[in-house]
């Protein structure tokens, strides 16, 4: 009797006759190879024609995007949603001598007008300014660097400055970024910085998989989607000049979402007092330690709107937060309350100035910083001083 688990009988070779072009063999054709790999012919066909084709589709829709994304306002080369670029800057500070950084949150970085500052000091600050995260661990490793020794120019937004838990995040990773790098992250950032100028389509913000997530509806009850989230704020160029998006300074839709989102950010809670004491003690050593080899640090608090002011002040009012900081560091600060040239100024979302008015903005601290430090000089031959009304229309710069 033949064992059912062995192989009784011989299997006889079948020779068939070869199966029509573009039919496969199957096991059935081939009996008796364990595991047989599909065997198919390449059927014969204009492959020439069809590659073209299709490189002509994809060169029509990819131009078809870039058109829509340029529509919508977007500008080649913006690099305000990655950390590559922020990173390479921060090396530069191990590079060269740095005279004068910006370390701050979204406020100064997208309210400082670098080429103003060129014009009245001749200097060009090192932009180190990360949206959405406190200047402190910045300043601290600044602090820490013994290559700098110049003048640090802190931007703060105080319920971001004295946050000790949302707002360090992103200036931990940039951070981590600038110290190391692998090979695969920086071969894709210079591929980017190659062809990023030449495509607006390559803005973070816009690709298409972010867009069709933040259609997100708040489908599940009681769970805020990503359609809550923080939409595209800024644009970034060439050498770290940063502006507020320049779309949001006329789209009402974009520009309320945006505030939306800042007032659902920043809850109207107080900063407890130990938080408060704990920030103070490490931007005192900071300070410290910049000093301690010639530097110097000078803190300054831009501008915001009225809604946002309110909801801040609940937060961290200046008495509990600007004035003892300046006061426990022996620091100079610059506060917007204290700049009567600039006030009303146009923060098309409540928190960040238009172009025009960021540059108002620069010239009125400039000025009064060039009085607080010996690190930083007026020249000779300044621009005339800008006011509120070089941005502002009369009628609004009036109330003033």
């Amino acid at each position: 009797m033949a064992s059912s688990i062995s192989s009784s009988s011989v299997v006889h070779d079948i020779v068939r006759e070869p199966l029509p072009s573009g039919l496969r063999l199957t096991a059935a054709d081939r009996p008796g190879v364990a595991q047989p790999v599909p065997e198919r012919d390449i059927p014969d066909q204009p492959w020439r024609a069809m590659s073209l084709v299709v490189l002509v589709l994809v060169i029509l829709f990819t131009s078809l995007w870039e058109w829509k994304m340029r529509r919508l306002e977007l500008v080649p080369g913006d690099s305000s949603g990655t950390y590559d670029r922020w990173a390479e800057l921060r090396r530069q500070v191990d590079k060269r001598d740095v005279p004068v950084a910006i370390i701050s949150d979204s406020r100064l970085l997208y309210d400082t007008d670098l080429d103003r500052t060129v014009q009245l000091t001749g200097v060009r600050p090192l932009q180190l300014g990360i949206a959405g995260g406190s200047a402190l661990p910045i300043l601290e490793d600044i602090a820490d660097d013994p290559h700098f020794k110049g003048l640090a120019i802190v931007g703060m937004a105080e319920s971001v400055y004295f946050d000790t838990v949302y707002s360090v995040t992103r200036p931990k990773k940039a951070l981590a970024l600038s110290r190391w790098e692998s090979p695969s992250n920086r071969a894709s950032f210079v591929i980017q910085r190659v062809i990023s100028p030449r495509l607006a389509m390559l803005d973070d913000s816009y690709q298409l998989s972010t867009l069709i997530f933040q259609l997100d509806p708040d489908w599940r009850r009681g769970v805020k989607g990503p359609y809550h989230d923080v939409w595209k704020v800024g644009e970034m160029g060439a050498g770290g000049q940063a502006w507020i998006w320049r779309r949001l300074e006329h789209d009402r839709r974009l520009s309320d979402h945006a505030r939306t989102v800042w007032h659902e950010h920043f809850q109207p809670f107080p900063v407890k007092d130990e938080n408060v004491q704990a920030i103070l003690a490490r931007t005192k050593i900071a300070v410290d330690k910049i000093r301690a080899r010639g530097g110097d640090v000078v803190f300054v608090r831009p501008p915001s709107a009225p809604d946002m002011r309110a909801v801040e002040d609940k937060h961290i009012p200046r008495a509990r937060g600007w004035d003892p900081l300046l006061a426990y560091t022996h620091t100079n600060g610059i506060h917007i309350d204290d700049l009567p040239k600039v006030q009303n100024l146009t923060l098309p979302e409540s928190s960040h100035l238009s172009h025009a008015c960021a540059t108002v903005f620069t010239d009125a601290y400039i000025r009064v910083l060039a009085q607080q430090t010996s690190l930083l000089h007026l020249k000779s031959d300044l621009p005339p001083t800008l006011s509120t009304r070089d941005c502002v229309p009369s009628a609004v710069a009036s109330t003033d």
